[in-house]
């Protein structure tokens, strides 16, 4: 006996799933809009403009980060390019020498560790991320990944571009939201950034002073400090290795 179903029921039990997807989407959406609304905020402006977009499938890239997908130190140094970051280290620390040293002085953080972590979290500033925060951040919520921080971050966000006076199109972030050289997300902007512009270099040396000196009086641990900067063990290793390999050729140097 032969079962014969039509085209139609074909396409309909193709695109019911991504219709039910939609649709819960939509609503998330609209619950965003009335929280913030509730907070006297009207985001639909913002959403209503040209320049936002739903970053797509944005789960995936979280749930395929190198710290999800990598098990060994050795294939994590390979992805986030260790050897390279290494080579340049040095560049970026005779430009900004005296930077680094007051900020070490003030916030008592080694300057080799800053160094390594603005190596790897932005190769020393060549890299600012090609996202938007805003866009990351509704399109997180409204996929419902991470959906309580998404909303945390996003309510930071608008506070620090209201108060800095910036329209939120206009940042570049990473794919979680990350912003500037030192990859402040928008809570530690409000929290731990030192001065007002993201992209010049001595305030993101002093940020990440101030952040690692926060989280190590708060631990007692300045190992402890980095891992709260990126919670991967693999990253913690990569960025004190980075840190030793600085220190290592400052002194040869």
């Amino acid at each position: 006996m032969k079962i014969r179903i039509s085209l139609s029921v074909l396409v309909l039990l193709f695109i019911t799933p991504f219709m039910t997807a939609a649709n819960a989407q939509n609503e998330r959406l609209e619950q965003l809009i009335t929280h913030f609304q509730d907070k006297g905020t009207d985001i639909r402006p913002l959403l209503n403009d040209d320049r936002f977009a739903h970053v797509d499938r944005i789960t995936k890239k979280f749930t395929r980060s190198a710290e999800k997908r990598i098990e060994s130190l050795d294939d994590y140094k390979k992805i986030i390019g260790f050897d390279h970051k290494a080579r340049k280290s040095m560049d970026f620390y005779n430009v900004y020498k005296n930077d680094l040293a007051a900020a070490e002085k003030e916030y008592g953080i080694p300057k080799e560790v800053i160094v390594a972590i603005i190596g790897v979290e932005s190769d020393y500033g060549a890299n600012r991320g090609s996202y938007n925060p805003f866009n990351v951040y509704v399109s997180m919520y409204v996929e419902d990944y991470r959906s309580k921080f998404a909303l945390t971050q996003l309510e930071e966000l608008l506070e620090w571009t209201e108060r800095n006076e910036v329209d939120v199109h206009t940042l570049v972030s990473s794919y979680a939201g990350a912003m500037s050289f030192a990859q402040f997300i928008p809570s530690s902007l409000n929290r731990w950034w030192v001065g007002k512009d993201l992209y010049y270099m001595p305030n993101n040396i002093r940020s990440v002073a101030n952040y690692l000196a926060y989280f190590k009086n708060k631990t007692g641990s300045l190992e402890t400090a980095v891992l709260r900067y990126n919670p991967s063990s693999l990253y913690q290793q990569a960025v004190l290795s980075l840190a030793d390999e600085v220190k290592s050729r400052s002194n040869s140097e």
